[in-house]
């Protein structure tokens, strides 16, 4: 993992709130596989309880409308540097087995799509300066 990382969610805050929930989730799984020590940590209490942390570090949640977070992708994407980009396309809502989407995105182009969120993680600097502008998400 990087030393200098950083992450950022980027969600449509027009959705509804369940969307909102749901995209979110599913963006964090995405950061978390590509970056395993953003989370992979357990923690013992006292009374000998082990648990599996959440995070050890903020995960901001910023909004955006839709263009703007397509935008952003689309910036994100021209990054050579070690990072993660993990969009959710609004299309993949309506496809409820990963192998639909998997067989249907080769064919969809990012840049014409509705991207409902956005989670991008990577150095700092590079972070900061596509979601620096954005305020949170309430």
């Amino acid at each position: 993992m990087l030393p200098d990382i950083r992450i950022a969610i980027v969600i449509n805050p027009d959705l509804p709130l369940g969307l909102i929930a749901n995209t979110a989730s599913a963006i964090a799984i995405g950061l978390g596989a590509r970056f395993p020590g953003l989370a992979a940590q357990s923690l013992t209490d006292r009374e000998d309880r082990t648990i599996d942390i959440s995070s050890n570090m903020p995960v901001p949640m910023l909004q955006a409308d839709a263009d703007t977070i397509r935008s952003l992708l689309l910036k994100a994407l021209t990054q050579q540097e070690e990072r993660a980009i993990v969009p959710f396309p609004a299309f993949a809502r309506s496809l409820h087995d990963y192998r639909e989407y998997e067989a249907t995105f080769p064919g969809r182009d990012l840049a014409g799509e509705t991207i409902d969120g956005l989670g991008i993680a990577g150095p700092s600097k590079w972070v900061k300066s596509l979601t620096g502008s954005l305020k949170l998400l309430r």
